[in-house]
This record gives structure tokens, C-alpha cells and sequence, in this order.
């Protein structure tokens, strides 16, 4: 056998060993969107409508590949030159100047490195295009996903956690895509270089695979740990996030309470658990570096006693092969712990990458109802026909067997003592909730077949757990509107909620901002917000749960006068624990372990002497000993 075909058949067996361990080396390296999860198949589906740009990166991969590998070629040639050695039979029969060929070859490479920079750059460019534009479609989607959860399912996370996990998502998703792109690019260079290695010497290429090889599995070792390590570096942060949530919405309760102290001891323990987490975590990735750093040096010096042996000493063949072997070998070491350095940062993004996948998991959740019958207006009556509710973790009912008519423009009043299932009913009425048994008709139309975006359009909520964001009054009362709105509007719908006397004293008056949740204002000061925003709303109809609740007994007096006059020409449905505020009401139903148990208008209760007539004296008492 010639020696020419010796060495294309040893060409071709180490290409193949090289593919092989190549795959085996890389499949564990994918990223996470090479797999079936929620984030994986965001990320594809926005990939699919980006495809034109994305044919282009990878167009620019490839141009790169092939520029990189003339390049290695045409510097083989100019060393060739350089040397002394014989020229390839193609540059022979030029007949020119070895100077020429000098000059006319390292032009080429100046070219083909132009070439290799411009597609690099472009690359990088695009890849980061491709990230901004996933973010920008990604990141909303993620938002308005977790504002599609049903109240139920997400009020079944920890604040703490939900706005974790929705502030990590846009990091996350970052580095999957730009590693993940930038992993893909450099395999595919690594594959060029492997490859002018083979060409250059079959022999040496496998004594450099071995670096290969060795980085794969320093690798594979590592992988696992990183991931452990960041899964539990990610879990103590959301410990942590929690934390920091809870003691913000019970500020008042901590300096009210000399609880600071203990809760900044917590605080630190879950601080000082995380620094030891992450220790370990910095140790597995620094361990990487200086190793892939040393072996190229050992192999460089291993090759070049290899290269004299088997040149003879002969440095006109020896020296083109080995210079060019060891660029290349520089250059494929460089991609092998760029690949390890970005699977190493996938492998520790893997945890918020799985608690993303684990928010976006539609099959263990509940959403808001969507589409339906587009409710315009209430034209006859609201009728709640054995309604019953229980929470799906519960075997009990909240509510069982309630059944009312609310005409329109009429005011039904619910009453009985804490936990009796009134604000059940209320959230039944407004849709955060879903009948588990019976229904709710609204003029002979089940409200489970309406729009609940329409119905809500129509409601105005007041409660007696004011939410509030941490803005402005101004913004408060106007939250949540979808048409135009005049500063005179808001200041209209504050003056009649009787919240414009706090609002003008205080320093900024309208643009005060009232800290988070409000907790700068006094609940009073809250409700009258929570009846201002319902004001302004205009709606049709009325929820009124425990509306005066917080409010000292002048306050409640001009907020009940407000309140009167608002609702006239509305449907109210109001629940009170004070009966001097539902004396008007149409209809008052008495709720006692989740059923109705009485029902009538004021004067028919008192003379029934129940449960009702029986509150109503103690409170009449109580009103009679405070005055006095």
C-alpha cells in the first residue's frame, strides 16, 4: 500500500474517532431549548418566527468554519516557504518567485482572516439580536402568563417566590440563549479545527485528542456538582427573596412588636447559608480554568519530542507541520474551554431554568377565564340558584345551598360573624372565584359562559383588604382604568369618597406616594382610596365588602352618607358587620357556616327575633355605652 493511501486511510479512521467522541463530548452539552419543556418550546416557537434571522447567524457560522479552515491551510503554505521546503506541485508550476508566493500568500491570509473576523462579529451580532428580540417576546409572555393564573393558583405561591421567579426569568432565559448560541458556534469550530489537525498529522491528532478527552471528562465530572451546587444556591434565594417579601408586608407588625431583631438574626442565618452555598459552587467552577490552561503547555511540549522523532530531526519538513499543529492546537483549546466555560454556566442556569419550566407547567394549574358571552349591562336581576364552593385541597364546603335574587338597582345585604363565607360569595359574584355546584345566573345567563372581562368592566369593588401599589395617590385611584380619565375626575371621585380631607394635608397631596401596600396610610385613609378608585370606575354595579370597616365612627358616618348617595340607581351587593349601615338594604340575608339561615328586610328581622334581631340589640347596646 502507497504511503499517500496510508495516510488517507488513517485520515479517514481518525475522523471518525473524532466524530464519535466528538457527539458523545457535546450531546450532554446541548442547551436546555434542545428539549421538551415550556421555556424549550417558547424559546422555538419565537425561534420560528425569527427564522430569516437566524438562517443568516447560521449562514455566518458557516463562513467562518470555512474561512478558519483556508486560513490554517494558506499559513501551512507560508511556513512551508518560510522553511525551505519543497513547494506543492500546484505553486510549482506558477514558476514564480518564492518571494511572490511569500507576498501572494500572506495577502490570503490576511483576507481569509478579514473574512473570519467580519463573519465572527457578525455572528456575535446577530446571536445577540436573537437573544434581545427572545427577550422582548419572552419576557411579556411570561408577565401577562402569570396574570392569566386563576386568583385561586396564584394566590397559592408566596409572593416572594412568584416575583422571583418572574425577575430571574429574563437572566435566565438570557444566558441559555447567548451560551447556548455561542456553544453551538464553537462546536462547530471545534470541529474545523479537529479536522485541519487530522490533515496536518493523524498521529498528532490523536495525541492532542487526548486534551479533548480529558477536558470531556473534567467536564462530565464537574457537570452534575455545578448544578447541585446552583440548585441549591437558587433554592436559598428564593428562601431568601421570600423572607425579605414577608418582613415588608408585616413592617408595621415588626416595629410594632420588637420583632426587628429576631428577624434580622433569621435574616442573616438564610444570608450566611447562602455564602457557604455558594463557596461551593465557586470552587466546582474555578476548578476548570487553570487545569485546561496547563494541559495545551504539557501537550505542546509532549508534541514537539513526538514531531523531532518522527521528522528526524529534519526541520524543513518538521517545522511547517508542527508550527501550524500547534496554532491550530492553540486555537481548538481556546474553543474546548470556551465550550466548557459556557456549558458550565448552562449547567448552573439549569435551576432557575427548571423553576421557570416549573411556573410555566399549564397541567397542575388553573387560568382566568377567557372568551364567552359579552355581558353590555344588567338588565333584570342577579340570581344565585344553590351555589356551593369548596377549594379543591378540601374535602368541605365554604358555602352550600345559598340562593338570592339581586334585582337591578336594588341593594342585598349580607351579614353573620367572621368566616361565615360572605367575601366567598362576593368573590363568586365578581368571577375570581367558580362555583364548585350550582350556578349564577345574570339575567338567565350562566356567569360562567360571560366574558369575565366584560362583567368585571361593570363592577366596582370596595374592600375591606385594600389593595394598594406603591405609587402615587393619584395613580392608586386611578389604577386598573382602561378609558381617558381628567385630573378633575379624580379629584371628583375623592371628594365624594370623603378622602380628599386626608389627601390635602398631606405634603405632596396627590402625588404622595403611599409606600407598599400602602402602609403609610391608616386603613381608614386606605378604605376611602379603595371607595375613591371604585367611584371613579362608575360602575353599574356594587360590591361592598366591609367598606367602612377601619373607619372611626364620624368618618364611617360621612362615608356612609357618601356611599348612600352613590349607590342610588345601582346594584349593590354589601356586606357589613355594622347593621346601621344596611338598614336601606332590600333584602338582608344572615350567613351562618356558610348557609343562609335568615332573610328578610330590616324591620321583618328585628320582628322575626333571631340571630339578626339579636346582633343588632348588642350592637345597640355597645352604641349606646360608647356615647355615654
Amino acid at each position: 500500500m502507497s504511503a499517500s493511501k496510508r495516510k488517507a486511510q488513517h485520515i479517514v479512521v481518525s475522523l471518525q474517532t473524532v466524530w464519535q467522541s466528538l457527539s458523545t463530548m457535546t450531546l450532554g452539552l446541548l442547551p436546555t431549548w434542545s428539549a421538551d419543556t415550556p421555556v424549550a418550546r417558547v424559546i422555538r416557537q419565537t425561534a420560528k418566527r425569527n427564522k430569516n434571522l437566524l438562517a443568516l447567524n447560521l449562514g455566518f457560522a458557516f463562513l467562518l468554519g470555512l474561512s478558519e479552515a483556508t486560513l490554517f491551510s494558506m499559513i501551512y503554505r507560508v511556513i512551508q516557504v518560510v522553511a525551505g521546503a519543497p513547494l506543492p506541485a500546484v505553486l510549482a508550476r506558477l514558476e514564480w518567485p518564492r518571494g511572490v508566493i511569500f507576498t501572494c500568500l500572506l495577502a490570503s491570509v490576511l483576507l481569509l482572516q478579514l473574512i473570519g473576523s467580519f463573519s465572527r462579529g457578525m455572528n456575535s451580532t446577530l446571536s445577540g439580536y436573537f437573544a434581545a428580540r427572545c427577550h422582548t417576546e419572552i419576557v411579556p409572555r411570561i408577565h401577562n402568563y402569570i396574570l392569566d393564573l386563576s386568583y385561586t393558583c396564584a394566590s397559592g405561591f408566596k409572593a416572594g417566590d412568584l416575583i422571583h421567579r418572574a425577575t430571574v426569568a429574563p437572566k435566565a432565559i438570557n444566558v441559555e440563549l447567548e451560551n447556548g448560541s455561542q456553544l453551538l458556534s464553537d462546536a462547530l469550530l471545534t470541529i474545523v479545527y479537529l479536522m485541519v489537525l487530522v490533515f496536518i498529522s493523524p498521529w498528532l491528532m490523536l495525541l492532542a485528542f487526548a486534551l479533548a478527552i480529558s477536558l470531556s471528562a473534567l467536564q462530565s465530572w464537574l457537570r452534575p456538582r455545578i448544578q447541585l451546587a446552583s440548585r441549591r444556591v437558587e433554592n436559598q434565594q428564593r428562601e431568601i427573596s421570600s423572607a425579605l417579601t414577608a418582613d415588608l408586608q408585616v413592617l408595621k407588625v415588626l416595629h410594632s412588636s420588637a420583632a426587628i431583631t429576631r428577624s434580622n438574626e433569621k435574616f442573616h442565618e438564610q444570608v450566611h447559608g447562602l455564602e457557604l452555598k455558594l463557596r461551593k459552587l465557586v470552587i466546582f467552577k474555578s476548578l476548570l480554568e487553570p487545569i485546561a490552561e496547563l494541559m495545551p503547555i504539557v501537550a505542546v511540549v509532549v508534541l514537539g519530542l513526538f514531531s523531532w522523532r518522527i521528522s528526524d530531526g529534519n526541520s524543513a519538513l518538521m517545522i511547517p507541520g508542527l508550527a501550524t499543529f500547534v496554532l491550530a492546537l492553540q486555537r481548538l483549546n481556546i474553543k474546548l474551554v470556551r465550550i466548557s466555560k459556557n456549558a458550565n454556566l448552562l449547567a448552573e442556569n439549569l435551576a432557575q431554568i427548571e423553576l421557570l419550566n416549573e411556573l410555566l407547567e399549564t397541567k397542575d394549574k388553573a387560568f382566568r377565564r377567557k372568551g364567552g358571552y359579552q355581558f353590555t349591562g344588567l338588565k333584570e336581576l342577579i340570581s344565585f340558584k344553590d351555589v356551593a364552593f369548596k377549594y379543591s385541597q378540601s374535602d368541605k364546603e365554604i358555602i352550600h345551598s345559598i340562593d338570592f335574587d339581586l334585582h337591578r338597582d336594588k341593594k342585598i345585604a349580607l351579614v353573620g360573624a367572621s368566616g361565615a363565607g360572605k367575601s366567598t360569595i362576593a368573590d363568586l359574584l365578581v368571577g375570581i372565584l367558580s362555583p364548585t355546584r350550582g350556578r349564577i345566573m345574570i339575567d338567565g345567563v350562566d356567569l360562567q359562559t360571560i366574558n369575565l372581562n366584560s362583567w368585571q368592566r361593570h363592577l366596582g369593588v370596595v374592600s375591606q383588604e385594600v389593595s394598594l401599589i406603591n405609587d402615587t395617590i393619584y395613580s392608586n385611584i386611578a389604577f386598573g382604568l382602561e378609558r381617558e380619565i381628567s385630573n378633575q375626575d379624580v379629584y371628583r371621585a375623592a371628594q365624594i369618597a370623603f378622602a380628599d380631607e386626608f389627601i390635602e394635608q398631606l405634603p405632596h397631596k396627590y402625588k404622595t406616594i403611599v409606600g407598599e401596600n400602602g402602609h403609610r396610610l391608616s386603613g381608614g385613609q386606605r378604605q376611602r382610596l379603595s371607595l375613591a378608585r371604585a367611584i371613579l370606575r362608575n360602575p353599574e354595579i356594587l360590591i361592598l365588602d366591609e367598606a367602612t370597616s377601619a373607619l372611626d365612627s364620624q368618618s364611617e358616618a360621612n362615608v356612609h352618607d357618601a356611599i348612600m348617595n352613590f349607590t342610588k340607581g345601582r346594584t349593590v351587593l354589601a356586606i357589613a358587620h355594622r347593621l346601621g349601615s344596611i338598614q336601606d338594604a332590600s333584602e338582608i340575608l344572615y350567613i351562618q357556616q356558610g348557609m343562609i339561615i335568615e332573610r328578610g328586610n330590616h324591620s321583618e328581622l328585628l320582628n322575626l327575633k333571631g340571630s339578626y334581631a339579636a346582633l343588632w340589640e348588642r350592637q345597640s347596646r355597645k352604641n349606646v355605652a360608647s356615647r355615654n
